[in-house]
Parts: C-alpha cells; sequence; structure tokens
C-alpha cells in the first residue's frame, strides 16, 4: 500500500506542476485580450474545453461527467483571475 500512496503523491505532485503550467498561459491569455478588447469569459471557449475534456475522459475510460465538473471549476477560477489581472491593467492607467 504504501507503494500505491508513494505514486498517487508522485502523480498529485505532476498534475499540480502542469497547473502552474497551465496559469502562466492564462495569465498570458489576460496579457493578450486586454489591449484587443476580449473579455476574460468567452462563452464559446469555455465549451470547447469542456467538450475536449469529456472527450479526452471518455478515450482514457473515465467518467467524462466528473472530469467536465472539474474543468468547469477549474475554468471559472482561471476566468476570474483573468478579470483579476485586467481589472488591475485598467485601474493602473
Amino acid at each position: 500500500m504504501a507503494q500505491v500512496r508513494a505514486e498517487i503523491d508522485r502523480l498529485d505532485n505532476e498534475l499540480i506542476s502542469l497547473f502552474a503550467e497551465r496559469w502562466t498561459y492564462i495569465t498570458r491569455a489576460a496579457e493578450i485580450k486586454k489591449p484587443i478588447g476580449l473579455e476574460a469569459r468567452i462563452e464559446s471557449r469555455v465549451e470547447e474545453v469542456a467538450s475536449n475534456v469529456k472527450n479526452h475522459a471518455r478515450e482514457n475510460g473515465l467518467n467524462a461527467q466528473t472530469y467536465e465538473t472539474m474543468w468547469r471549476h477549474l475554468m471559472e477560477s482561471a476566468i476570474s483571475h483573468e478579470e483579476n489581472l485586467m481589472g488591475a491593467a485598467e485601474s493602473g492607467k
């Protein structure tokens, strides 16, 4: 059991590293969107990402609804982060 737990911990660490990398792209997206007048939330993109996640989950034998729910929460956090960054950029002008 200890080895299984160690592998789960290793994977959790890798996942967090990947989420941190993903976050840098969220920050970059805000930097790009602001000057060209795009909103943080682009509903078509939200739905595209949700659809991609469901498809990837199914392809990997996972429950698509579970991962869609997780990703929607992740996307809401990312959108909030972008909105904060974009608002801070505006108030800094």
